[in-house]
């Protein structure tokens, strides 16, 4: 899939690695939509591939291909711009090549396990080989050791290509950035006999990979991708990547506070982790404005269209500034307060924030930058929005913010009827999974993830053919 890309204009051999890395990930988010809608179905009918392919499993295989596409595609981000930022062709890229093809085996012998086998007895050898049972970090052993020595791999090859080369702002901050996004990783492989000890250490890789590092990760892709695309002056993004750095270190840390709530932890985080979580996603729209007001400014209002040298890309960059203040910055912080949470945790309000915020915050950047590369693949100055990328950002936004809106309703639901009528118990729990609210608004959650799936076909076919028809309009 996706192979009929060219990548002939591309002179660097870093910027074609993350062509491939751009590959799989469309290939892997193309299974995560799948496997969501799966899901959602059994949600409804939960008859559905009972005993065949069961919820969990389902649910798994969704949550974590969603985590790996995106790592996918940043590691691609980061090998595309490397070369342009660094100016230096790139150091031990056949390294980077090989550790690509390592990894990609491993996913897909994961996967392979997760689907045929799903399930083993509690034993060590289990862990090893089949699940680690911790959920959102189910890959086995094995797979665990596998990822932190790709992401080293992966980490060399930028560090040492970084040092040999320019050093600007931008990549300052990645490489910083990317040695807490490898080493947070190891907080979630060792166990701890203590259950609030070892979910402390578990939220450090499930939640601070996201409010800390994956945020300044894509501060620095959307500073990168303005200047391509409208030519944003360098020192305003290198600014707010830097008041990014300071806040989403700080904030990032602090706001995790907002899961001990449920850990045994002292009541002070409650406060410090429901301020702090809501700040976030404030540089990155600060930056965006800032940029936009200064180019508009610069063009005068007159002909400014005409400076965009790639349409999709700057569509999804603006949907990322939108998305990630309503999915991370408020679906976030309506239900994290603890007066709030206390009502709120474990119900479908969850999901809502959940989906938003990683399709707001991180898919729409990198779906963005996958369009950055087919532009320098193609070698074309400028790369027009056709009817396949509009259908794509529109079905895909639209059936997402559905999809948002149905988990609101429901978990809406779950709070009135089963937490503050019922008491929350387990009688309450399937009460209020029984009632019409709550199964309407799993249909509305049904019919937009295929919404969202059309969109996702729109994108592929887009992927596959824009840039031949950039290149034929230059030519």
């Amino acid at each position: 899939m996706l192979t009929s890309i060219k990548t002939n204009h591309l002179t660097s051999s870093g910027q074609k690695l993350g062509m491939m890395y751009f590959r799989v990930a469309m290939v892997l988010f193309g299974a995560q939509l799948l496997m969501g809608l799966i899901a959602a179905i059994q949600f409804l009918y939960p008859g559905f591939l009972f005993e065949l392919f069961d919820f969990s499993v389902a649910r798994m295989v969704h949550i974590n291909a969603l985590v790996v596409w995106m790592l996918y595609a940043m590691i691609g981000s980061v090998y595309y711009m490397l070369s342009e930022e660094t100016e230096h062709a790139g150091v031990a890229m056949g390294l980077g090549k090989l550790a690509f093809w390592v990894l990609t085996l491993a996913v897909t012998v994961v996967v392979l396990v997760y689907i045929f086998i799903q399930i083993g007895p509690g034993k060590e050898s289990t862990i090893w080989l089949i699940n680690e049972g911790r959920e959102y970090l189910e890959a086995p052993r094995w797979a665990d050791i596998g990822i932190v020595v790709v992401v080293l791999t992966f980490y060399w090859n930028v560090f040492a290509t970084y040092m040999a080369g320019k050093k600007t702002g931008i990549m300052t901050v990645m490489v910083a950035n990317l040695m807490a996004l490898a080493g947070l990783y190891l907080a979630g492989m060792f166990f701890t006999d203590n259950i609030s000890m070892d979910q402390y250490w578990w939220w450090w890789v499930i939640h601070l990979w996201v409010e800390a590092t994956w945020e300044v990760f894509v501060g620095t892709l959307a500073a990168y991708a303005l200047i391509k695309i409208i030519g944003a002056r360098r020192e305003v993004v290198e600014m707010w990547l830097w008041i990014e750095v300071l806040m989403l270190f700080g904030s990032g840390i602090l706001g995790l506070g907002h899961h001990y709530f449920w850990i045994g932890t002292p009541e002070y985080w409650w406060e410090i982790g429901a301020l702090f979580s809501a700040l976030e996603p404030v540089p990155l729209i600060a930056m965006f404005v800032h940029v936009l007001y200064d180019w508009g400014k610069e063009q005068g209002g007159s002909g400014a269209r005409e400076t965009v040298k790639n349409n999709p890309a700057m569509a999804w960059l603006v949907t990322n500034a939108f998305g990630n203040f309503l999915g991370a910055g408020i679906w976030g912080f309506f239900h994290t307060l603890p007066q709030v949470n206390i009502y709120t945790h474990g119900t479908q309000f969850t999901a809502a924030h959940g989906h938003l915020a990683f399709f707001g915050a991180y898919a729409t950047i990198l779906v963005g930058m996958m369009y950055v590369g087919l532009q320098g693949a193609y070698g074309v100055k400028e790369m027009k929005s056709t009817f396949n990328s509009k259908m794509a950002i529109f079905l895909i936004t639209f059936g997402v913010v559905g999809m948002t809106v149905a988990l609101t309703i429901a978990g809406y639901e779950q709070v009135l009827v089963e937490r503050a009528e019922l008491g929350g118990g387990w009688n309450a729990f399937f009460t209020a999974q029984d009632l019409p609210w709550y199964i309407q608004a799993q249909l509305w959650r049904t019919i937009m993830g295929v919404v969202t799936l059309v969109g996702f076909v729109y994108l592929v076919i887009d992927l596959l053919t824009i840039g031949k028809k950039a290149q034929q309009a230059e030519a």
